[in-house]
């Protein structure tokens, strides 16, 4: 039985789902840059990618080398092709224009071009999240610069999401809205493969994925949240439960999507200007896409992360996701 590549796949969803021809070759380049920044990862040291790049993003987050050259590829990918009006990153202040000499299309695409950073040096998976928009027609120019108010978009609006994870083989989870499908790198052919159809998050979950160094620091609602996780099988809720935390959201999340469970990253009360660590273009919205069609769910707590209307680029979130079962019992800590 012949596999069935990103590209075949892609070619059926247009065909099937009416997905765009301009929407499957974005993907495409995309999938293409991941390859690209998968390689460099996996040369390490060799490759003289790790350390810092002694520069800091809008953040104030000291950059490694490997998210100044993630960041390259990715605009590099993705600026000719014309399908897009404009990128957005987490490593860059405002957004990214097209340059003059290429002509602009339909998409915006933002991107975290290397999550979990802080762990290259260890060599713990890490990885590129992504979210494709479509670019409203007010904002759309084929020669003025393209504005921020163009991606505030609410994450409903997301036509796709995906992120690619490198670690022991590097994968592309990937969703059109219709269902999140996971593809596995094949080096020899240099193609990414369908390996994992329809993936689900298990609803029966046993494990959660916390920061527990930042305890202290949390609101009520999370501390007691927590506390009776903690309290196992002669606890509240009857069931011990482990723990699991690498850091890296996309490691994370793989797990979740594979093993089920909860992943949280909640506000606290250390900068009450800061509503959470996570940025939403970036990470939460393209993160609470995949869950949610995956039949999990995302919420900052009180609300469903795809619903918030964001007001910056770079703004940050409260973000708890994975089987509903928990998501639900965390929102309904929060509204007490």
């Amino acid at each position: 039985m012949s596999r069935v590549t990103l590209s075949r796949y892609l070619i059926e969803q247009t065909r099937s789902n009416n997905t765009p021809a301009d929407l499957r070759f974005l993907i495409e380049v995309v999938a293409r840059a991941c390859k690209e920044i998968s390689h460099a990862v996996s040369k390490g040291a060799l490759g003289g990618v790790l350390g810092s790049a002694d520069s800091e993003n809008i953040q104030g987050e000291v950059q490694k080398k490997l998210d100044v050259l993630s960041n390259e590829i990715l605009l590099e990918a993705n600026e000719w092709g014309g399908h897009l009006a404009g990128m957005a990153s987490e490593e860059m202040d405002n957004a990214y224009q097209i340059p003059g000499k290429y002509p602009k299309g339909a998409y915006l695409l933002v991107f975290d071009p290397l999550d979990g950073s802080s762990n290259i040096d260890v060599n713990v998976s890490v990885g590129t999240i992504f979210s494709v928009l479509r670019c409203p027609d007010a904002c759309f120019s084929q020669n003025d610069a393209l504005g921020e108010e163009a991606f505030l978009q609410p994450g409903t609006k997301q036509v796709a999401a995906g992120y690619a994870i490198y670690g022991p083989q590097t994968m592309l989870i990937l969703t059109l809205g219709h269902g999140v499908m996971g593809f596995t790198l094949d080096r020899e052919l240099g193609s990414f493969v369908l390996t994992h159809e329809n993936l689900s998050v298990p609803q029966s979950t046993a494990e959660f994925a916390i920061n527990m160094s930042n305890q202290r620091h949390w609101e009520e609602p999370v501390q007691r949240y927590v506390g009776e996780l903690l309290a196992g099988k002669e606890g509240p809720l009857g069931k011990n439960y482990n723990m699991r935390w690498i850091a890296s959201m996309v490691a994370d999340v793989h797990r979740i999507l594979t093993r089920g469970g909860l992943f949280m990253y909640p506000r606290d009360n250390r900068d009450p200007s800061m509503a959470g660590k996570l940025r939403l273009m970036y990470e939460a919205n393209p993160m609470a896409m995949i869950v949610e069609q995956a039949g999990g769910a995302a919420t900052n707590g009180t609300q469903r992360i795809l619903e918030i209307q964001p007001e910056s680029l770079h703004q940050r979130v409260p973000v708890f996701l994975g089987s509903k079962e928990e998501v639900e019992r965390v929102t309904g800590y929060h509204k007490g």
